[in-house]
């Protein structure tokens, strides 16, 4: 650690945030590398030491000795009080080196209302934040994660954007990255040669122009850029790179654990869901092959919990045996197993018995909305009774929480919809009391949790309008009004916040200059409401001449032409057409191994995908 960093941390809270050292971190001579890559996380130290994607690119780089990759976090207010006080740039944990010395500088970008870190992170590195003002080769900023299905928005502040799945592609942009430092390559003979590279991006290659009304016109390819630029994907799950380790924190972060991914897609289809469609085809790991990496990452952390992460973790074909196996030395280690992302449909009698054999903790399910007919809209093939069923069978088995997640603002919505939340809720809790077999003195907590719902690109709901700000209001208390029994707790989102990743949800480039006014009156952290200025992203649209409701509260013709439309995740567009036209006649369309539906995403992968067995 440098000395000028040492003298600070007596004046911030959570100084181990900023020490680096932790057990597996990374440490390698900077002069014994050619490429040096600057990995950050727009938020603080305990949630970006959460995420799965950071943990594999850090480790997958660090594999190379050609390369090092070092952690960079959002500092928190106080640190960042005193980096501006002192003078000193922001920097990487393990060298303790400012951003502006790495040839590559990654943003992962899981959530809009963290745009605004990501130009607070590059203005403490003194690194200018428009692409066009950095002129050397080094440093390339570049970004990925799921905003990136739409990074028009972010397209004046970015060199290079990763589409889909980055293992393969960090790796080419690496070798590319060196070589033409030895060449001693520009920036634009760089970013020509990037273009090529599967599910590379290169957002300066691109003309915007608008029709009178203030849709997109079209977005022109330039110097040779391709009309449309596919998603990278992993075509094989099992000999796909994955740590073997991870980094340990000093302190306590939100998943403080191990993490497995047992495979990427979802065969669900739900209409809302961005990540069930962006993730597609679905691609499993075997059960040896998941088995093996938990065994490493216990063995080389030192955790006694290990986390199966996926978006439904009952959808893989052989869960039974996955758990069984697992089990078999997990309990006898006495290593905690969590099993997210359960759905309510396979919650089978074996399944509960091998929950049964890992140590109790609540139940979460997901029905989404609170009447069966809203649940055809969407595509949750699940019903009340299943839902009922479901718990029931928890509640005989001992359990005695369970969390319910549900949308509100949804496509077609009623109050007799939200009405049925409540009415949903309080049967779950009648299902806990009429247990003959209920231990006497025992009680029930029902958590209900309700998230305002935003249309998302590659979504069947990409189209449609975003419930506004006073509907939304008026739904969560006639929410709270219809809740009959104090065994039921109701939280939900606040909704300004929703107004604006709405907007930055399915923005165009014309935002750019919000963001960075934004940015200027002092906008960060925007996704923790107790930092939120949204009277301050007002004032940067009402100055930029720019109607915010124009993004979120018309709904989108199937004409027009999209902000996203040039990128391809797989899923074609005249699929995501029909589901919404189906959401409309409150059809449902069956999961992907009762029925392929063409979704058109296993061309990305030779014609296969998993949920065809």
């Amino acid at each position: 650690m440098k000395k000028e960093v040492e003298k600070i941390l007596q004046y911030v809270q959570k100084p181990a945030r900023y020490i680096g050292g932790e057990l597996n971190a990374v440490m390698k001579d900077k002069d014994q590398v050619d490429i040096r890559y600057a990995f950050c996380f727009p938020d603080t130290y305990e949630i970006g030491m959460s995420h799965l994607g950071m943990k594999i690119l850090y480790a997958l780089v660090n594999e190379r000795d050609d390369s090092w990759c070092e952690r960079v976090f959002a500092p928190d207010n106080d640190m960042e009080e005193q980096l501006r006080k002192n003078n000193i740039p922001l920097f990487a944990l393990e060298s303790g080196d400012s951003l502006d010395e790495f040839d590559l500088i990654g943003f992962t970008l899981q959530y809009e209302l963290s745009y605004t870190n990501m130009l607070n992170m590059l203005d403490l590195a003194n690194i200018e934040l428009k692409a066009i003002d950095r002129e050397p080769l080094t440093p390339i900023i570049c970004v990925g994660g799921p905003c990136c299905c739409n990074p028009e928005p972010i397209a004046d502040f970015v060199d290079i954007v990763f589409l889909g799945e980055g293992e393969d592609s960090t790796n080419e942009l690496i070798n590319l990255l060196k070589q033409c430092k030895k060449n001693n390559s520009s920036k634009q003979e760089f970013l020509l040669k990037a273009k090529e590279i599967t599910g590379v991006y290169v957002p300066s290659f691109y003309k915007d122009k608008y029709n009178d009304d203030g849709t997109l016109k079209e977005l022109v390819p330039m110097h040779g850029a391709p009309e449309k630029i596919k998603k990278a994907i992993v075509h094989d799950m099992d000999k796909v790179f994955y740590p073997k380790r991870f980094v340990v924190p000093f302190i306590n972060i939100v998943h403080d654990r191990a993490v497995e991914e047992i495979f990427r897609g979802c065969i669900r289809g739900c209409r809302f869901c961005q990540a069930g469609f962006i993730y597609r085809p679905i691609r499993e790991k075997s059960v040896e092959t998941i088995n093996r990496q938990c065994r490493e990452l216990i063995d080389s952390t030192g955790y006694d919990e290990i986390s199966l992460c996926s978006l439904s973790t009952s959808d893989h074909s052989r869960v039974n045996e996955m758990l069984t196996t697992l089990i078999d030395w997990t309990v006898k280690e006495n290593i905690n197993l969590s099993l997210p992302s359960l759905r309510v449909d396979n919650f089978s009698d074996e399944l509960v018995d091998k929950l049964n054999k890992v140590r109790r903790s609540g139940l979460t399910f997901a029905p989404e909305a609170g009447t069966q007919r809203l649940r055809d809209v969407i595509n949750k093939n699940v019903t009340q009774n299943e839902v009922l069923n479901t718990c029931t069978k928890a509640f005989e088995n001992g359990w005695t929480s369970v969390k319910l997640y549900f949308m509100m603002g949804l496509p077609t919505e009623t109050m007799e919809d939200i009405e049925g939340i409540a009415n949903l809720a309080m049967e779950v809790v009648h299902a806990f009391y009429n247990n003959p077999n209920r231990q006497k003195g025992t009680g029930v907590q029902v958590s209900v949790s309700c998230a305002s719902f935003i249309p998302k690109p590659f979504t069947p709901f990409q189209w449609e309008p975003e419930d506004s700000m006073e509907s939304l209001k008026r739904k969560q208390k006639h929410l709270l009004e219809s809740i009959p029994s104090k065994k039921i707790k109701v939280s939900y989102h606040e909704t300004p916040t929703s107004l604006l990743e709405g907007v930055l949800a399915r923005g165009d480039r014309r935002l750019g200059k919000v963001i960075l006014r934004a940015f200027e009156l002092g906008c960060k952290f925007d996704s923790w409401d107790d930092q939120f200025k949204f009277d301050k992203w007002m004032q940067a649209f009402e100055e930029n001449g720019i109607d915010p409701f124009f993004y979120t509260h018309r709904r989108r013709a199937f004409s027009e032409l999209l902000p996203w439309d040039h990128l391809d995740f797989g899923v074609s567009r005249k699929f995501l057409e029909n589901e919404n036209r189906k959401a409309h006649m409150n059809q449902v369309t069956e999961h992907c191994r009762v029925k392929c539906a063409g979704c058109g995403a296993n061309k990305l992968n030779g014609g296969k995908c998993d949920a065809r067995g």
